[in-house]
């Protein structure tokens, strides 16, 4: 299980469990922060961990909270390992290898559900099925949330409620998750009641 366990929830509200290695023509990881000690856990139960970092291409970025342990992943001794600074830094290149992944690849996706939900659109959108993609989160619980009055997205939401950084509305997070824009669901917490907003508490850290 993840390590960091969510109460239970709403169906939309993605979960998590250890990645278990699989056989595959090729093994596609991302990760940021934290992850890439599931990464190192996961090779530690690879029947065939050699033929396992042979064929595997990980990406990785730092963690929202700082955590960067690319020295790690570089010890994991991948085929190929691509360190970016950001998310954002890192989709376009992920996007040009999956354009030339073929079927029978296995796909491991480690760290903060912000990383996870928008590698996961990624894979998805070039057909390939849900069921080659492993998700298990590790580190921080700070949430990616889309306002649904101005649908602008609020990176890295650690208070609840928050204010949007697109339209200033105050917003209540819900643990409604969308994977096609892979981001939570912040909705107007005063709209009945302007000016009434409870004090913000820090629920995702």
């Amino acid at each position: 299980m993840s390590k960091i366990p969510f109460p239970p929830s709403i169906k939309s509200r993605p979960v998590y469990a250890a990645l278990q290695p699989r056989p595959g023509l090729s093994h596609l990881v991302v990760a940021d922060g934290e992850g890439a000690e599931a990464v190192a856990e996961m090779l530690a139960r690879a029947p065939d961990a050699v033929a396992l970092r042979a064929a595997m291409h990980i990406f990785y970025t730092p963690g929202p909270n700082g955590t960067d342990q690319w020295g790690a992943v570089q010890a994991l001794g991948a085929a190929q390992a691509y360190r970016a600074p950001t998310i954002p830094a890192m989709l376009p290149r992920l996007i040009r290898v999956l354009a030339d992944a073929h079927m029978g690849t296995q796909f491991y996706l480690a760290g903060t559900e912000g990383l996870i939900g928008q590698a996961e659109r990624e894979i998805m959108a070039t057909g390939f099925p849900h069921s080659a993609i492993q998700k298990e989160h590790r580190g921080s619980t700070v949430r990616r949330v889309q306002c649904v009055h101005c649908k602008g997205i609020t990176e890295n939401v650690a208070t609840d409620p928050f204010v949007c950084s697109h339209c200033g509305l105050h917003l209540f997070v819900r643990d409604h998750y969308s994977r096609r824009i892979a981001a939570f669901q912040g909705v107007n917490i005063d709209a009945e009641d302007p000016g009434q907003v409870p004090a913000a508490v820090e629920r995702f850290k």
